[in-house]
């Protein structure tokens, strides 16, 4: 009796293990499928300041159910209308503070930092 019992907490306790491992690699996927990213949700860039080596893409996704755009003050880019699950990327190459708003939406805004 005592045996089967503690087969059975074994088999448990790998069972937890490999899937307490299997969360966290899922945790780092994500993580790192996430890096430089922006998204649009409720009339927002969130995050709304971010920070990123120079050389680096942003990503920004559009989650909204009404469209924006991705619009640099300055006028380096403009990514024109993206709808819903839509995204726009763009290269940093160069340090410096780069002021961003939607083109449709111009009190949406956000900062970009490059360093």
């Amino acid at each position: 009796m005592r045996t089967i019992f503690f087969r059975r907490a074994f088999i448990v306790s790998l069972a937890a293990g490999m899937l307490m491992s299997g969360f966290a690699s899922e945790f780092t996927v994500a993580q790192a499928q996430e890096a430089n990213a922006v998204v649009i949700k409720n009339f927002m860039f969130s995050p709304m300041s971010l920070t990123v080596k120079a050389g680096s893409t942003v990503t920004w996704k559009n989650l909204d159910g009404e469209p924006h755009a991705v619009v640099n003050d300055a006028g380096l880019f403009h990514s024109g209308a993206l709808d819903q699950n839509d995204t726009f990327q763009f290269k940093f190459d160069k340090p410096g503070v780069y002021k961003i708003f939607c083109g449709i939406h111009p009190y949406m805004k956000e900062t970009i930092t490059v360093k």
